[in-house]
């Protein structure tokens, strides 16, 4: 026999989970007691975070990187509602988590426990309803491993996301057989089911056009090398979505840039070429940023619309043709009856020209001016850190610039990409957190946060977990002493500049505060002077406070006129 608690960490191990990400407290106090016995022999261990968001930021960085489920857990009350904004963080953008929240035993629940969360008081599970896949009380010990495993099923399909159980105290305690009766394993393996008509359809169509242009969106990570292959065959250009663009090397002779927020102009005339016959959009729900604010250029009768989640789909009514299935399938399934047929891969030299993607601002990009220009900054570091780095970009100035403006070429694909961002919700500070669940993960691979002064205020205790950890990971700060979104919203619609200013704060020293090393760089000479090599290889993390311009307005127009503001 075994505690419930130790059951629950069994089959955490099973899947190949490796840390469980929280802040401990009484109501939690047996799950970290087993994580703290299966720790011992080499199972999952608990990573300390310093507040309850932190940890679903970190489980969000880690499932984005293991492509496993990552686990976050807390006390109850104000630890569990403390998980919120992180969990419907990782509901938006389709992340697979599974969320664990502890509540009083169950003989005290309506008796005015302390940090009492359940339906008789603050219901917790109530709230992890609208941002989960899944949310339950575990209200008896023979419940608790069907509900398990009905939760992280139901954290894989039919589309991935956040799911929640909340297991009172005794029933942690509680004794349970001591091996798991389900191969957990086996069940989350991916179905790969394939609309074969819509294929076959799909197919068809491309028999009948000259040009096609293929959005990728952050669906497409498994598939990638799939879809580049159909676009070489076929001679396709292709663009991406916002949080698809680390899917692919910006150095791709097809790829024409980002559509949708702070993208690119390239990639909108791909898509208005009036000579294209087909889109072909995987991978995308569609939603603001990665529709380039719902454009008719792309939502119209030329769109075929590829997709495993029926949710997606339903977005896009006026598509040609639907073709339901995991994408990976998918593609390989066109590409075996594309090359049954005979068809080769064209040399198209008119399409296969070169894919510098046009910025609108080039002359900003050199090292001369300072402060330091953020389109410099981000042409520096994608030219400086090495092919296998992962970018982890905070909502701000900050995702605009580096959408726009960072590149990787060298990058080889993997299914979690290089540039991570967190889009539709959008969280201040999600990337402090994000990089520490990145790096653990993968601690070979160099980690960089991009995140601004005001997320680093919110979040930046975070930085210490790194510490802790020993994990390598460079805070890279865009300084400005301000909202600067904010700020620069406020004056493209002219509208009151009003509570967008942040006091001047030296994130070196507070770096340094924490035991961490942290530089001011306030000119491009500054950061000549870097050894970024040696910082990349520095078992611990590293700040740097870009002291960049603050006039500089990044590439929002897309938010602006969604939101009817611009002038």
């Amino acid at each position: 026999m075994m505690d419930a608690a130790d059951l629950v960490v069994a089959y955490l191990e099973q899947i190949g989970v490796e840390y469980v990400f929280g802040v401990p407290g009484g109501a939690i106090e047996p799950l970290y007691n087993a994580l703290a016995r299966n720790a011992r022999r080499g199972g999952p261990r608990p990573v300390v975070a310093r507040h309850e968001t932190g940890a679903a930021f970190m489980a969000d960085g880690y499932a984005r990187e293991t492509g496993r489920v990552g686990v976050c857990c807390a006390t109850s009350g104000p630890g569990a509602t403390n998980l919120i904004t992180g969990v419907a963080c990782a509901y938006e953008n389709e992340i697979p988590l599974l969320v664990i929240s502890g509540q009083p035993p169950l003989h005290l629940l309506g008796r005015g426990a302390l940090q009492e969360s359940s339906g008789t008081g603050i219901d917790t599970v109530a709230m992890f309803r609208s941002c989960t896949r899944y949310s339950a009380l575990v209200s008896h010990p023979d419940q608790l491993e069907s509900q398990l495993v009905s939760a992280l099923l139901s954290a894989h399909q039919p589309a991935p996301g956040p799911v929640h159980l909340s297991i009172p105290l005794d029933v942690q305690r509680s004794q349970m057989a001591c091996t798991p009766a389900y191969d957990l394993a086996r069940l989350l393996l991916p179905p790969s089911p394939v609309d074969d008509a819509a294929v076959q359809a799909l197919r068809a169509q491309l028999e009948q056009v000259r040009r096609v242009v293929i959005l990728i969106g952050s669906g497409c990570g498994e598939a990638i090398d799939a879809i580049l292959d159909l676009a070489e065959t076929i001679g396709a250009v292709f663009v991406v979505t916002p949080d698809a663009k680390g899917l692919v090397s910006p150095g791709h002779p097809l790829y024409r840039g980002v559509f949708g927020f702070a993208g690119h102009q390239s990639a909108v005339a791909a898509m208005n070429d009036n000579h294209v016959d087909l889109i072909l959009a995987a991978g995308s729900s569609l939603g603001e940023w990665s529709s380039n604010g719902w454009c008719q250029s792309l939502l119209n009768s030329r769109l075929v619309h590829i997709d495993s989640c029926e949710a997606h789909l339903s977005r896009s009514p006026m598509a040609r043709l639907h073709v339901r299935g995991r994408i990976r399938a998918v593609f390989e399934r066109l590409l075996g009856l594309m090359r049954r047929d005979g068809v080769r891969a064209l040399a198209a030299a008119a399409v296969r020209k070169s894919a510098e993607v046009p910025v609108a601002d080039p002359d900003k990009r050199v090292p001369d001016a300072a402060p330091i220009k953020p389109q410099y900054l981000m042409r520096e570091l994608g030219e400086r850190c090495p092919s296998d780095t992962r970018f982890l970009v905070d909502s701000g100035n900050s995702i605009a610039w580096a959408i726009h403006h960072l590149n990787l070429y060298d990058y080889r694909p993997s299914t979690g990409g290089w540039l991570r961002v967190a889009v539709n919700f959008a969280p201040m500070g999600w990337a402090i957190g994000g990089a520490v669940g990145t790096a653990l993960a993968n601690p070979a691979a160099p980690v960089v946060c991009i995140t601004g002064d005001g997320s680093l205020l919110m979040n930046g205790q975070e930085m210490t977990v790194a510490l802790t950890e020993k994990l390598t990971v460079v805070f890279v700060i865009l300084n400005d002493a301000a909202l600067g979104m904010v700020k620069h919203g406020q004056r493209l619609a002219g509208a009151e500049q009003v509570g967008f200013e942040l006091p001047p704060v030296d994130f070196s020293l507070l770096a340094e505060s924490m035991g961490i090393p942290g530089h001011v760089i306030r000119t491009a000479e500054d950061l000549d002077g870097l050894d970024l090599g040696a910082i990349l290889r520095n078992p611990g993390p590293t700040v740097l406070d870009v002291r960049v311009d603050k006039e500089e307005v990044p590439p929002m127009g897309l938010r602006l006129k969604i939101l009817g503001t611009a002038k």
